[in-house]
């Protein structure tokens, strides 16, 4: 009787400790090319898939830029406030990709994986065609 209490025990922890181990919350973005922290993104699930929002641009002369090398419905809007990860699926555990990220600096659109690496650090990869072609940053969880 003892055991069936423990096994219960480890596989209610297990639920919890996988619950944190989640893509979704707020995240900074690390630039890849100068190390420094850009914005906060919202990263959500919506209809079964994932989403980014940029919530805040961390550096004060850039928090009104508009995506003005954006295309279509994005041209000339805040960046703030705009979806720029689309349509993630999961393809297994903590790993997301089959979507799309736009880069709001160039305005290009991009396939996108993501993967969690950490509980507190996600692997943001962006790529044309295959993955090797491409760049990836790493971004850092924000604690609430």
């Amino acid at each position: 009787m003892k055991q069936i209490y423990i096994i219960g025990f480890l596989f209610i922890t297990s639920i919890f400790y996988a619950q944190n181990q989640s893509v979704l919350g707020k995240w900074k973005t690390i630039d890849d090319e100068t190390g420094k922290a850009k914005a906060i993104i919202d990263i959500y699930e919506k209809s079964g898939k994932i989403y980014g929002k940029v919530v805040t641009i961390i550096e004060e002369e850039h928090k009104g830029d508009l995506c003005v090398n954006c295309s279509g419905e994005d041209k000339n809007k805040p960046i703030v406030g705009m979806v720029i990860i689309k349509g993630l699926s999961r393809e297994g555990n903590n790993e997301y990709g089959s979507g799309k990220i736009l880069d709001p600096k160039n305005g290009k659109i991009y396939k996108c994986f993501i993967q969690l690496e950490e509980k507190d650090k996600l692997k943001v990869r962006g790529y044309i065609g295959f993955s090797i072609l491409g760049r990836t940053q790493f971004w850092y969880r924000v604690k609430s």
